[in-house]
């Protein structure tokens, strides 16, 4: 099983990022991959089932489909229903954390899957640093404006 993960610290309240992150269908607002974004069937961003489907700035389509939504503790996580590389049983998350001292927030976006023999460690790679760690870079350039 392959493991991805990335971390910061944003410079904004938790409450400022977790609107932001809570939105399923507000990825294209900060995150530089996605270009448009729909919740399909009608529903909700904030209910649990919903699917979002998505297009990157490269012309790949994803969906992926919301397991859990907790404003409790600032977190969501998701799997996909149509992956944008060759993965299986993809599960995702984001967790924030509040850090009182300068009123910054602590951020975590991680996931499992499986991948084939032949590509061990090359998605989880891919998705450390240029899904999780560029969406957090660019959520806190957003943020600063």
């Amino acid at each position: 099983m392959a493991k991805a993960y990335a971390s910061a610290m944003i410079d904004a309240p938790i409450e400022t990022v977790w609107r932001v992150v809570r939105d399923f269908n507000g990825l294209p607002d900060w995150h530089p991959a996605i270009a448009r974004s729909e919740i399909e069937g009608g529903q909700s961003s904030g209910d649990v089932g919903c699917i979002r489907s998505f297009h990157l700035t490269d012309g790949a389509h994803v969906r992926e489909q919301l397991i859990a939504l907790s404003d409790l503790d600032h977190s969501l996580s998701y799997s996909f229903v149509k992956p944008a590389f060759p993965v299986k049983n993809y599960i995702a998350g984001i967790r924030l954390l509040p850090i009182t001292e300068g009123h910054r927030t602590f951020a975590e976006w991680f996931a499992t899957f499986d991948e084939e023999p032949e590509h061990t460690g090359k998605y989880a790679e891919i998705v450390s640093t240029h899904v999780f760690a560029a969406g957090w870079a660019a959520l806190q350039e957003k943020l600063k404006r």
